[in-house]
């Protein structure tokens, strides 16, 4: 079936490059970089662009196949709860006069299913990775090491670090290959994370088990008081969802699905039919969905409601109360659950939207610390400035399964869709096209950046998006407007983050200069 679709990619791509080659594209014009414009469009790169037409005729004939709106995707089994989750440890700095850390991709074998060693991918382990801490001001160093036996990147996402740095695909280390990066932390508190980013292989590198945590922690995060009692009452919760074959394997050759793999059984922290165990306190839980492809809506079996205080970047500028959180591939949010107003004995869980029970709740009768959360965080702000700036850079988003695009072409590591001078603020405007079909949900990402989402379809976002983002959804037919600033100057990635549509070509780069 697989070789199916690609010839039939093929075909479709050949007739639409014989197409373009004999037709006049006349609402495009020449710029830098061999003819590129500010929209991304290159005309000396048309052969790669695609037919909308010959593009919804072939995903018609595939819908059947993949899942357009994510609507209608594979179930998740419930957790039985039978298993204590298990927390990322906190890598210990290697100087004591200094923050500095090594980082290890390697293979490994893991017990998810007991008594079966699982064939797993880690960062200093053999699933998943550490938890790693910096301290806005600092200095960081990190030694990276790839013990694999392929290409990888290590990719920091969130993190606001020069383009040489970023670990996107450019930055690649063969096997045995090490290399030192050092950067000052200059953002502000947060919870972000890192991951491959091998051009290609990102998908089953990060569906293998290359994930793992940063916290960034600032002055005012330590005045604000919240649960900060890492594992107790400050948890980490890496969402993933995959599919084990019969001999309880990844197998990501059979399960994966070119318009993103999702799976039935639902892993948190790695582990398996995870709960957890809280005090009677107010408990705060910093949400990843480092899925592939799956979005998650996050609520309470007993539909209370719980409290949002930060975003991927940093806190809010006031709690945000709610009964559903809904997160794409990449994006955190930092809830609190009080579980001090709680009965010890009643059934609490925190469930998706289909009512799956992600993870069990069980409360002791030890009653934790009391702490308030503050009606005021942080000082973020849209300025009547960025409100008023045009628009720059224009991106559309388009397609399914392995003809994905962004501006209508394919990403190309020699080819630098966009330019924008580091320190500038600019205004990009994001389109969802729907096909045919409709279209499905797109997580967008930038690298190397926090930004400001300014407006929904012209509309002010909602509360719990005021706050610093590197990710966001993106629903067919919507407009998205966010004000961008690059701190340092290099080469980033902007991607759809269904990691299979990345590794399919929908990416692109902006230089930094």
């Amino acid at each position: 079936m697989r070789r199916n679709k690609f010839l039939i990619s093929m075909f479709f791509l050949a007739v639409v490059a014989l197409l373009s080659a004999c037709t006049n594209n006349a609402g495009e014009a020449s710029a830098e970089n061999e003819g590129m414009n500010m929209e991304g469009h290159d005309e000396s790169s048309m052969d790669e662009s695609m037919d909308d037409h010959s593009m919804e005729e072939e995903m018609e004939d595939e819908s059947m196949d993949g899942h357009m709106d994510h609507d209608n995707v594979v179930s998740l089994n419930d957790s039985t709860g039978e298993n204590e989750l298990g927390i990322p440890p906190l890598l210990q700095s290697e100087s004591d006069a200094e923050t500095e850390y090594t980082i290890r991709a390697q293979k490994g074998e893991t017990e998810i299913f007991d008594g079966v060693q699982t064939k797993t991918y880690g960062y200093n382990s053999s699933f998943l990775g550490p938890m790693l801490q910096f301290e806005k001001g600092e200095t960081v160093t990190i030694n990276l090491i790839n013990e694999l036996d392929e290409n990888t990147t290590f990719h920091w996402h969130g993190l606001e670090v020069a383009g040489s740095e970023d670990g996107g695909p450019h930055e690649v280390l063969e096997p045995g290959d090490e290399d030192t990066i050092q950067f000052e932390v200059t953002q502000e508190a947060a919870t972000l994370w890192f991951h491959p980013h091998p051009e290609g292989d990102t998908s089953e590198q990060v569906y293998n088990g290359l994930a793992g945590l940063i916290y960034i922690e600032d002055q005012n995060s330590k005045n604000l008081e919240l649960p900060s009692d890492y594992g107790k009452n400050d948890i980490p919760l890496v969402f993933q969802d995959k599919i084990f074959d019969d001999e309880k394997q990844l197998n990501y050759e059979a399960a994966a699905n070119e318009d993103g793999t999702v799976g039935d059984t639902s892993l948190i922290n790695g582990t398996l039919n995870p709960k957890l165990t809280v005090d009677k306190e107010k408990v705060r839980l910093r949400l990843l969905n480092g899925s592939n492809a799956r979005n998650y809506t996050f609520k309470l079996n007993t539909e209370d409601d719980f409290v949002q205080v930060a975003t991927d970047g940093g806190f809010l500028n006031e709690p945000v109360s709610m009964n559903e959180l809904t997160l794409t591939p990449s994006e955190r949010a930092e809830v609190i659950i009080d579980f001090s107003k709680m009965d010890s004995d009643e059934n609490i869980a925190l469930i998706n939207e289909d009512g799956a029970t992600l993870l069990p709740f069980e409360i002791t009768d030890q009653t934790g610390k009391n702490t308030e959360i503050p009606d005021e965080m942080n000082d973020f702000s849209v300025t009547e400035e960025e409100k008023s700036l045009p628009v720059t850079k224009e991106i559309e988003l388009f397609g399914m399964m392995d003809m994905v695009t962004i501006n209508g072409k394919k990403f190309d590591p020699e080819r630098i869709d966009f330019t924008q001078e580091q320190g500038v603020t600019e205004v990009w405007e994001i389109y969802n096209k729907p096909d045919m079909m409709g279209g499905m949900i797109h997580p967008f990402h930038i690298h190397g950046a926090q930004f400001k989402i300014l407006s929904r379809n012209g509309e002010t976002p909602p509360k719990n998006e005021r706050g610093w983002k590197d990710s966001f959804s993106i629903a067919p037919d919507e407009t998205v407007k966010i004000a961008i600033q690059f701190k340092n100057k290099g080469v980033y990635m902007f991607h759809c983050h269904i990691l299979e549509h990345e590794d399919n070509g929908m990416m692109g780069q902006v230089k930094v200069e």
